[in-house]
């Protein structure tokens, strides 16, 4: 018997979140019976079965971590051929036995925002705010205040512009319920000038609840899960054929783009 942990990356587009519902199309629920289809997994109860992250319905994913016994090393293509195209598997790794998935070193998430041609947001003060964000602090009022231990250590948020596209980098060690997209969302409201920098401090403190409207799941990517003196071994082909999976995705939405934008002209033409 061996222990192996294995990267997953998916679209998370149609999947009603990471973790298995019943009647509902998951991304577990679809590796697990891919998992045991292929037979790396025989018997889930003794398989000691760990997970990284529960992403939300909409998140994507490039570096999520599953981890599991098994009495072989599994073929990763033998098990991409049962996934379906919007999940892959693309490395894995030898692991300790009483390795568990959960217990990472480093998550790294990123959120992408698109700003309008009209917009203007001031960065400056959105990279001031999100280094008040970064070290340890309650977060309660970026999850929900039920949160039975809120404190969480963010070792940075970095704000990086690509045109009319910002990409929000986010790392720490673990995650609250919905934190990180509160996170981007308070970023953005003091970009735009709903907040002030200062307001940040105050949603930091515990003791002065405030609510904070989550920005929508589908531009959030868990790119990594990291763990102490560990490597994965990628492979190429099912890389290959997951970008080819959202090259697909892309031009498709490329055309939905194309046919919107036609609508509008069409409209502004009468």
């Amino acid at each position: 018997m061996i222990r192996v942990a294995l990267k997953i990356a998916y679209l998370g587009t149609d999947f009603y979140g990471f973790q298995r519902q019943p009647n509902l199309r998951t991304v577990e629920g679809e590796l697990l019976s891919a998992l045991e289809e292929s037979g790396a997994i025989k018997n889930f109860g003794q398989s000691n079965y760990s997970l990284a992250g529960r992403t939300d319905r909409g998140v994507h994913a490039l570096g999520n971590v599953v981890s599991f016994n098994t009495e072989k090393d599994p073929i990763i293509n033998q098990i991409n051929d049962i996934l379906p195209q919007d999940i892959r598997i693309l490395g894995s790794s030898w692991v300790p036995p009483e390795f568990k998935a959960r217990y990472a070193y480093k998550r790294h998430y990123r959120y992408v925002l698109c700003r309008e041609v009209k917009d203007t947001w001031a960065v400056g003060k959105m990279q001031e705010a999100a280094h008040l964000m970064e070290g340890t602090h309650n977060y309660g009022n970026f999850s929900r205040r039920s949160e039975r231990n809120p404190l969480r250590t963010v070792d940075s948020v970095q704000i990086t512009p690509h045109g009319q596209v910002y990409l929000v980098d986010v790392v720490g060690e673990s995650f609250l319920w919905n934190m990180v997209r509160k996170m981007v969302a308070v970023l953005l409201s003091v970009g735009k000038g709903e907040l002030e920098v200062e307001d940040v401090q105050r949603f930091l403190d515990p003791s002065q609840p405030a609510a904070i409207t989550p920005l929508a799941p589908e531009s959030l990517i868990l790119m990594d899960v990291s763990y102490r003196g560990m490597e994965f071994k990628e492979d190429n082909y099912a890389r290959s054929r997951f970008i080819q999976t959202l090259n697909n995705e892309c031009f498709n939405h490329q055309k939905m783009v194309a046919a919107t934008k036609e609508m509008i002209l069409a409209l502004g033409r009468e």
